[in-house]
């Protein structure tokens, strides 16, 4: 009887709740089991009644004699477990589901509780067969259904979440209004996800006409005739014409091209989309290619039609395999581009729909992009002349007060290379300026000071109060400017100036070059002879006033300038042809060791002497230079000292006093330095 009872003690031993009071509560199951073997069957209502009470007793002493006789437990180490079974004192072993515990049953009906090593238990099973001790391994307990749903809950909670989230987009995007087309449809719902984002605008009113566009008259003119074609086709088609199907604008950021495209939709009177060449490249390959289709699907559905697309860059770069591209191809972008070629001109042509793109990188485009048929015309937008600048100015200055005698075609010459954004944040800038200084109109001081700002930076007070650094750099630059307005054909000083800025630069020598090289792009030889003085009287002026030993650091941007130019008049311009000959070495963008390494191990010292040669000459006569001149040199660095910064007028007039009538060009017979 008690190795039953004992047997059933077993089965919950190992249950979740593991430990002494788990044995506990087993014990209390088993004591109770008696009383329902005791309930016989009874024969009458009498003998029912005698039946209870007899079991009732029965159950009373049982329960009474069980918990006399109920077995004490009590925890052994593994080694007294060890020494018990060979000494003959184990009856039974129970090993626990996870094999770290065994429940320990003694010759005298004790429990012993012992934990035990996963890898001990093949040993230990090995020591009780030896000893004939009985032995098993209790089963782990069964979860009830409640316990089993907790389990699930879990990795339920992510599909759940998912989606919820997406019926919660769906929800929000129909109480905006946001697309159409079904339950999970539209723009902004998540099976939207091929819906192109770009917006139909039916009658496009974007405040801009071509009234606003100044600076690129020629390509305003290719794009008005897109326009006049579809007010007035009849002109054209009845000498046989055929609308452009395209037309893609190209040039340096700034200069206007998107601008021109806001031009256009607002004069064509016809349906208008705007988009983005990154609105096509996703992370899930085709649904570029879907937002294609259906953005000239909309675009069909309302034709005739246009169609702009900015940066178009991002999507139309070259397929690997086709000439230029690098590197390996992308699927994404690659089907994307495959669907706006199909779209603009494919087996099913596409007629109604005019498309016009931006780029500032035409060079990287598809061929198969730019073809007739798809691009028609490629429309250049390069950056503006003096009287483009002019014009540009004037647009931009609407709106504001200007002071009297403020000449926007001096603006305009000193603006040399800024583009039509650039001239509007300089004007914007200009206003800011002149609303700090407390000003109601606009003056050439806040020009000035506006342009100063874009092209070198801030300036700074950092450093103005040390003598020594100011007459440093005072020289350092009359170097600069003496040397530059006393050399023939090159660029007008226009200002000078010890006050540093936050590019970097302790001072700065301003240079405007003529409009006639700016827009030609071609330099003699004499030109880059005198952009390596120039370059080098920086230097030079402080190795004469201070000595070699005292030459300062702040040349070194300076002689890189030097190393550059000269290089390149020996590698690529050909101005060393006496040894190297008529033959351009290095590409434009320099030597490239994998790709064109251009000239062997010799060949390249003879080109490093070539250039240690021409820099060695500027050297020579730029000292020659401002030694002659030193008169000009102190008497510039002593007002410079005083007044920070000397203007144009300034700087002619010191010419005029050392030079009487002027230094002549020998070519043109042009002054030195002389307003342009």
């Amino acid at each position: 009887m008690v190795f039953a009872l004992a047997s059933a003690v077993f089965a919950p031993a190992f249950a979740p709740t593991t430990g002494p009071a788990a044995f506990q509560m087993a014990s209390a199951a088993r004591v109770n089991m008696p009383t329902l073997a005791m309930s016989e069957v009874p024969t009458g209502r009498r003998a029912q009644l005698a039946g209870v009470l007899s079991g009732l007793a029965l159950a009373a002493s049982s329960s009474e004699g069980a918990l006399a006789a109920e077995p004490r437990s009590s925890p052994w180490s593994f080694s007294t477990f060890l020494d018990a079974i060979d000494q003959g004192l184990v009856e039974k072993v129970s090993f626990a589901p996870d094999g770290k515990q065994v429940l320990v049953i003694d010759r005298d009906g004790n429990r012993h509780e012992a934990l035990i090593l996963p890898g001990q238990s093949t040993e230990l099973i090995q020591k009780l067969t030896k000893n004939n001790v009985t032995f098993a391994v209790q089963s782990a307990a069964q979860k009830d259904g409640a316990d089993a749903l907790l389990g699930v809950l879990p990795s339920l909670l992510l599909p759940v979440a998912i989606i919820g989230g997406l019926f919660f987009l769906q929800r929000r995007n129909q109480e905006n209004g946001g697309g159409g087309g079904g339950p999970m449809g539209g723009m902004g719902g998540p099976m939207g996800m091929g819906k192109s984002k770009s917006q139909i605008q039916m009658e496009p009113n974007t405040g801009v006409t071509f009234k606003d566009v100044a600076g690129c008259d020629a390509s305003k003119l290719e794009l008005t005739e897109i326009v006049e074609f579809l007010k007035n086709p009849s002109k054209y088609s009845a000498l046989g014409a055929k609308i452009p199907r395209g037309a893609v604008m190209e040039g340096p950021p700034g200069t206007g091209k998107t601008l021109l495209a806001r031009a256009v939709a607002g004069e064509a009177g016809v349906p208008f989309i705007s988009a983005s060449g990154s609105e096509f490249v996703e992370m899930f390959v085709g649904v570029g290619a879907a937002r294609v289709r259906d953005l000239f699907g909309e675009a069909k559905k309302n034709a005739p039609c246009i169609v702009f697309i900015d940066e178009i860059d991002a999507v139309g770069r070259q397929r690997a395999g086709s000439g230029g591209g690098m590197g390996g191809g992308n699927d994404e972008r690659e089907q994307t581009l495959n669907q706006i070629l199909t779209e603009m001109d494919g087996f099913e042509g596409n007629s109604g729909v005019i498309v016009l793109a931006a780029t500032n990188r035409a060079d990287v485009l598809d061929a198969a992009l730019l073809r007739p048929g798809r691009f028609d015309r490629r429309v250049p937008v390069d950056l503006p002349d003096v009287n483009g600048r002019k014009e540009i100015l004037n647009v931009h200055v609407r709106g504001k007060p200007l002071e009297e005698g403020l000449d926007l075609g001096i603006i305009a010459k000193r603006t040399t290379g800024f583009s039509g954004a650039s001239l509007a944040n300089l004007m914007n800038e200009a206003a800011i300026i002149a609303a700090r200084n407390g000003k109601t109109a606009i003056g050439y001081d806040e020009v000035d000071y506006a342009i100063d700002r874009i092209q070198v930076g801030m300036q700074k007070t950092t450093g103005m109060t040390f003598p020594n650094r100011q007459k440093l750099v005072a020289y350092h630059e009359a170097g600069h400017a003496v040397t530059g307005l006393l050399m023939p054909d090159y660029d007008m000083v226009t200002k000078v100036t010890i006050i540093p800025r936050t590019n970097g630069a302790g001072g700065f020598t301003l240079f405007t070059p003529p409009e006639e090289r700016m827009e030609s792009g071609m330099y003699s030889k004499r030109y880059l002879k005198s952009q390596l003085i120039v370059a080098l009287g920086g230097r030079v002026a402080e190795e004469l006033v201070f000595g070699a030993e005292e030459v300062t650091t702040g040349a070194s941007g300076d002689l890189q300038q030097v190393r550059n130019i000269a290089r390149r008049m020996v590698t690529q311009w050909g101005f060393a042809k006496e040894k190297l000959g008529a033959v351009a070495w290095e590409s434009a963008n320099g030597a490239d060791p994998f790709r064109d390494p251009g000239a062997n191990e010799e060949r390249v010292a003879v080109i490093d002497e070539q250039v240690k040669e021409l820099v060695a000459e500027a050297y020579a006569d730029c000292k020659k230079l401002l030694a002659d001149n030193r008169e000009m040199v102190d008497e510039m660095v002593e007002d410079m000292i005083e007044q920070e910064t000397l203007d144009y007028k300034y700087l002619q007039g010191l010419v005029e006093k050392y030079h009487p009538g002027g230094i002549k060009s020998k070519r043109t017979g042009m002054l030195a330095g002389s307003k342009m």
